[in-house]
């Protein structure tokens, strides 16, 4: 992809990389294919090319805009466009790239910055350890009720198994008919070499 860098990051480390990893893409989509976030929301900006043109007319001289850096941030960074690129663009170190960039020039509002600071204090300082220790110790109550609750909703005693089958009984009945159907329609004359259809069997 050629790139005509503005002057603001010509001579930048990170206008030099940005350029090196543009001019390798070839436009194909193929990223497109594996993007979570394009398979999920259908958009061409949150997918990896449309990531790429974005940070391409930035580096170009185009003022990004909050709606350039919520495209940006919507990228969950797992490289999985990487893994059907034909030409091997780091799409992983562009996008780095590209959200210094813009967070140099949108300011965020201050709720968002404040919740990114808690994130980011929280899983790289010492308050991570003490955090996971705490919803270790409340996990343990939390599942126990549940336990608790689907062990008295299920049948005890000498009888339990039997009770268990006559609970699920309706389902098992369909599946024998189902097989039954099939196989008085084998006996019929289909011939030895004919294929016959898995019967469809509706989820209970």
């Amino acid at each position: 992809m050629q790139t005509q860098l503005s002057p603001e990051y010509h001579d930048t480390p990170e206008g030099r990389e940005a350029e090196a990893i543009l001019r390798k893409c070839v436009h194909c989509g193929f990223c497109t294919a594996t993007c979570p976030t394009y398979q999920l929301l259908g958009d061409e900006l949150d997918g990896p090319r449309g990531r790429i043109y974005l940070i391409k007319q930035v580096l170009e001289g185009a003022e990004p805009t909050r709606k350039t850096q919520q495209h940006l941030d919507r990228c969950l960074t797992c490289r999985n466009c990487e893994s059907t690129c034909p030409s091997g663009v780091q799409y992983g170190h562009l996008v780095d790239i590209g959200r210094q960039l813009v967070d140099a020039k949108v300011e965020r509002p201050t709720g968002e910055r404040l919740v990114r600071w808690a994130l980011k204090e929280g899983l790289s300082s010492s308050l991570f350890a003490p955090a996971m220790k705490l919803g270790q110790a409340v996990r343990g109550l939390l599942p126990r009720r549940r336990r608790l609750a689907h062990a008295r909703a299920r049948p005890q005693g000498p009888d339990a198994h039997r009770l268990c089958a006559a609970q699920h009984e309706p389902q098992h009945q369909q599946r024998h008919r189902a097989r039954t159907r099939c196989l008085r329609h084998s006996d019929r004359g289909g011939g030895a070499g004919r294929l016959l259809r898995r019967p469809e069997i509706s989820p209970q």
